[in-house]
């Protein structure tokens, strides 16, 4: 049997059904609550080299901050732990600060340590980071 008018007369109703419509938006939607912090972990990836060209330091020699293979962190030629790093950092001038600062970092340093250091020279002051990166062996 059909839909009843008001009058008695059976007839279409113009109006839809949406009941179906939000069962299968909440299936969706727990599917994906589910599924989401799955996708969130990480890979293992060989980071590729890069082609750019040398940037040029006009002024006089910019900071350089080295993390080596053993997590040893050096700032110029003299080896620094992490907290006497932001010690340094801070006292220089905001002049200094403006210009930027390069972290040359080793390959085989775990992430996390390196991002330590970048959190460290930014919390130092220094907005401008840079990262030292070798030629890739294809441009050679």
């Amino acid at each position: 049997m059909g839909p009843v008018r008001g009058n008695g007369h059976r007839g279409l109703v113009s109006e839809i059904n949406v009941t179906p419509l939000v069962d299968v938006m909440l299936v969706l939607l727990i599917i994906f609550m589910i599924t989401a912090p799955m996708m969130t972990q990480g890979l293992n990836v060989d980071l590729p080299e890069t082609t750019d060209k040398a940037l040029v330091q006009k002024d006089k020699d910019p900071i350089v901050v080295t993390v080596d293979k053993e997590k040893n962190i050096s700032l110029g030629k003299y080896p620094v732990t992490l907290a006497s790093l932001k010690d340094q950092l801070s006292k220089e001038s905001e002049e200094t600060k403006k210009n930027p600062i390069f972290l040359n970092a080793d390959k085989n340093v775990a992430y996390g340590t390196v991002v330590d250091v970048m959190d460290v020279i930014k919390k130092s002051g220094f907005d401008k980071l840079g990262m030292v990166t070798k030629p890739s062996e294809k441009e050679k």
